[in-house]
């Protein structure tokens, strides 16, 4: 039985005729009888009388009427609604996300796409890079945010954040007060820094490419916990300007620049190739892309400074 079967069965009990059923749906006449005796068969019962020039609907057919008028009813129903979900956004999106972007990036995207599609449910995956990766792939989720490069050919990769990466350290640390230090200087202290990840593995290139070993006191799952024990006192290191542009503007703590560096941080949403984007996806991907993409202002270096000395 299908929709076509009760379509047909439904046009016969208003026109009362198989021939004009059959011009109504631009068919022969005996596909049309062919249809209704398929339907007839599996239903095991004759819906129709035909005597006499006149078409009527037996008992079985009677009882079958409203049945098939509910079926069709839903049909409509499915693909309303369907068309419905790629024509207004509508439905539930997934993003998974690395601690640090779910903390300081999808809020504000998040919170300006809720105005615009507040009929569509969000919901983030805190996951790091390559567990992101993992799930978009496997269909886990509809999109992932995850650190430039992506080199997945599975994968459509759209740029939406770029902003550079800073050294930090308490307002109470001797080098707060300086807004560019030269690197021997950070030498000199010890450094909390990401045990893994893309930013760790800039980090580790900058000092690579001066041919210099940093005195690393302590290495962090978490970039937020990086950033608490900076804020307790416990020492300095690297995050994004995003995750600490708040802490700096309440004066909790302060962002360094250092004498030839120039690290960024990029990030992608990212998503199949061959995944079909419901409105609701593409209307996600523009705002993520118009709210997330800027670069975070950077301090202005001091042209001169002194030459700084450990206290």
């Amino acid at each position: 039985m299908d929709f076509e079967q009760l379509k047909t069965f439904q046009f016969i009990c208003q026109l009362k005729s198989f021939s004009r059923c059959a011009e109504k749906l631009g068919v022969t006449q005996p596909a049309i009888s062919a249809q209704i005796r398929s339907l007839e068969t599996e239903v095991g019962a004759r819906l129709f009388d035909r005597e006499g020039g006149k078409i009527t609907l037996t008992a079985a057919g009677r009882l079958f009427e409203p049945f098939a008028e509910h079926c069709l009813q839903c049909y409509s129903h499915i693909l309303a609604g369907v068309s419905e979900l790629y024509q207004s956004p509508r439905g539930e999106l997934s993003v998974s996300s690395s601690e640090a972007a779910s903390l300081y990036l999808l809020p504000a995207v998040f919170a300006h796409f809720r105005q615009q599609y507040n009929r569509v449910h969000l919901s983030i995956v805190r996951s790091e890079r390559s567990r992101t990766i993992e799930a978009v792939i496997s269909r886990e989720v509809d999109f992932g945010i995850v650190s430039l490069p992506i080199q997945d050919t599975r994968l459509e990769v759209h740029p939406i954040h770029k902003d550079e990466v800073v050294l930090i350290a308490p307002p109470t640390h001797p080098l707060a007060a300086k807004s560019l230090v030269k690197l021997d200087v950070i030498l000199q202290y010890p450094l909390l820094m990401m045990k893994h990840g893309r930013l760790r593995e800039k980090i580790n290139h900058f000092f690579h490419t001066h041919d210099v070993r940093p005195r690393i006191a302590m290495e962090l799952e978490s970039s937020e916990l990086l950033k608490r024990l900076i804020l307790a006192g416990t020492g300095i290191g690297f995050l994004p300007y995003a995750n600490v542009q708040g802490d700096e503007a309440a004066g909790h703590l302060k962002t360094i620049k250092v004498e030839g560096m120039r690290v960024q941080r990029e990030l992608a949403l990212i998503y199949r190739k061959d995944k079909t984007l419901t409105r609701a996806a593409h209307a996600f991907l523009e705002v993520a892309a118009q709210g997330a993409n800027y670069t975070a202002p950077r301090r202005k270096a001091a042209t001169k400074q002194p030459t700084e000395t450990k206290s």
